[in-house]
């Protein structure tokens, strides 16, 4: 059974920080993308960072690039999102999914479409 569990969210003041882990399971962890998205009340899920199966390839949406960092431990089935000088715009519940076994492009990285297991997400709160 292919699982994602997602764990490190809570609230934080404005400035401050977060790490998000996600645990994988089901799945030869280490042959696959890792992606992480964001979804907040009302709007769509959105595209937050992704990072290639052996971690030496990172990618970020405009909104966050410089302030989150994405890793992965191989060994441990686990990706991770670090989140610094948080803003209270990053409010939103954070998915882990995974994402493609191959080479793709930043565009369909970017896409939700492109991953087909998703963990059930962690709450992230930033208040100003």
């Amino acid at each position: 059974q292919v699982q994602l569990v997602e764990s490190g969210g809570g609230l934080v003041q404005a400035g401050g920080s977060l790490r998000l882990s996600c645990a994988a399971s089901g799945r030869t962890f280490s042959s696959y993308v890792m992606g992480w998205f964001r979804q907040a009340p009302g709007k769509e899920r959105d595209f937050v960072a992704a990072i290639s199966t052996r971690g030496d390839g990172t990618y970020y949406a405009d909104s966050v690039k410089g302030r989150f960092t994405t890793s992965r431990d191989n060994a441990k089935n686990t990706v991770y999102l670090q989140m610094n000088k948080l803003k209270p715009e990053d409010t939103a519940v954070y998915y882990c999914a995974f994402g493609p076994t191959g080479t793709t492009s930043y565009l369909q990285l970017a896409s939700r479409y492109s991953y087909d297991y998703w963990g059930r997400g962690t709450q992230v709160t930033v208040s100003s």
